[in-house]
């Protein structure tokens, strides 16, 4: 998955910023998350933020960013890797707004489960153009974040450079690295 690496060299290591909606995080994965999926990494009988702090990449992209990210999004029936890749870090960084956005660009029943429909209209539209909608409706969704709440802004500039690493064709890690995939 060429997602992967791009979406941890973003993600960095544990933090636990007052200011963040999602608590304690480690690699991109909350507190809440890690909790949900139920791994008790340290072996002590209950889930916490020790837990979290022990996690591995490979525990960031094998247990949590494929089975419940990747796979939520059914990302390998995605013909564009590039659309692909701008869905999947979306509902990684804002959970069912990055399906439900995208379903009412598409026109279809925006109830944040992608199925057969979702597919074959994401499938059926151009995969540049549309890449291009996404991108854009992703950018006024954390304008609007910061509307609602403005302790958020300092947050602002991160996701915006960060969105601006995903491009199409090709994906730039935080570090500059240019990561290449196959487009259709």
């Amino acid at each position: 998955m060429t997602l992967a690496p791009f979406i941890l060299s973003f993600e960095g290591g544990f933090v636990n910023d007052k200011a963040d909606k999602g608590g304690a995080t480690n690699k991109g994965v909350t507190i809440a998350i890690w909790k949900k999926q139920g791994y008790d990494k340290d072996g002590d009988g209950d889930i916490d933020v020790d837990d979290l702090k022990l996690i591995s990449d490979e525990d960031a992209v094998n247990v949590i960013l494929q089975p419940h990210y990747w796979n939520r999004w059914k990302a390998d029936k995605i013909k564009s890797q590039s659309v692909a890749n701008i869905l999947v870090d979306w509902v990684w960084g804002s959970g069912k707004w990055g399906i439900i956005y995208p379903q009412q660009l598409l026109g279809v029943v925006a109830d944040g489960i992608v199925g057969p429909k979702t597919l074959a209209a994401l499938n059926a539209r151009d995969p540049h153009a549309f890449f291009n909608l996404l991108k854009n409706r992703r950018e006024q969704h954390f304008h609007s974040i910061v509307k609602k709440d403005p302790t958020q802004k300092k947050f602002l500039k991160g996701w915006l450079r960060r969105l601006n690493s995903i491009n199409y064709g090709y994906l730039k890690d935080n570090r500059g690295r240019i990561i290449k995939f196959k487009e259709q």
